[in-house]
């Protein structure tokens, strides 16, 4: 977390999302930061694969996913987007959850997400799920549907804890999370499992997302899938150079930084 009475490069982030609007503390400059942060900083684990390890002091965080353009996950993306919105004025909780999303076991709470207020209403905000993540804040209205482009999610809240789900008809639930607030010490734990522990998902293989409003890409191993609401491909990408154009065109990376790991990863496989 930043620590107390210091100061982000906010110009430089703004920059970093190709954010030129209002910096007020209201729902409408909520949404639309929340917005461009998803649109311009991918979800990545590259790090994670070429075992660099994951730091979530606010000067690595931001020397990564601002200044050397990176993407990130959950605690990093989060974090920073927490910094950055406390710097103007909203009023920020962190949250931690457990997530549900495709599992078939209970997972550890290894889910970062904030809960902010603006306008008399409070917020979910998360731009570092990836994949079937919101790209936009949602309101904290017992089951109440929100559209946000071509997807819609809902809150829904049962013994005293909250699901967030995206679905139309049927409702699948992203993950499960209680309201009280989590300090850098249990952010720590839980990424050194997140990124270390054999169990994670993380460890597995490459996972890299990009969102937007008209598309979502989700590259999980050699699968790649793309997401327009009424309308998902899927499709393998095996060639290395197909990736490596992938990663650096579509999903928004660095090319020293893709050329290091598709190099590390023809190695792997010779």
């Amino acid at each position: 977390m930043t620590p107390v009475g210091s100061q982000l490069d906010l110009d430089h982030y703004l920059e970093r999302i190709a954010y030129r609007g209002a910096l007020l503390p209201t729902a409408d400059v909520l949404a639309a930061l929340h917005l461009a942060h998803v649109r311009h900083i991918p979800f990545e684990n590259l790090d994670v694969l070429l075992g660099r390890g994951i730091r979530l002091d606010m000067d690595s965080v931001f020397a990564k996913l601002v200044t050397a353009r990176r993407g990130g996950y959950c605690f990093e993306q989060n974090l920073l987007f927490a910094a950055v919105l406390e710097q103007i004025g909203f009023r920020v909780r962190r949250l931690a959850a457990r997530v549900t999303y495709r599992t078939q076991r209970v997972l550890p709470r290894t889910h970062m997400l904030l809960q902010v207020e603006a306008d008399d209403t409070v917020w979910l905000a998360d731009v570092g799920f990836g994949a079937a993540g919101p790209l936009l804040p949602v309101a904290f209205h017992q089951g109440q549907p929100q559209t946000q482009h071509l997807w819609r999610y809902r809150l829904v809240e049962l013994g005293g804890l909250w699901s967030l789900q995206i679905g139309m008809d049927d409702w699948a639930d992203l993950y499960r999370f209680g309201l009280d607030e989590q300090t850098a010490a249990d952010y720590e734990m839980a990424n050194y499992y997140v990124s270390t522990h054999p169990d994670s998902r993380f460890l597995h293989g490459l996972i890299a997302h990009r969102l937007a409003p008209e598309r979502r890409l989700i590259l999980i191993g050699s699968e790649l899938t793309e997401d327009r609401g009424a309308r998902v491909d899927t499709r393998r990408v095996d060639d290395p150079a197909v990736l490596r154009t992938l990663l650096i065109d579509d999903i928004g990376l660095p090319a020293a930084e893709v050329a290091e790991f598709i190099d590390t990863l023809v190695r792997e496989r010779a």
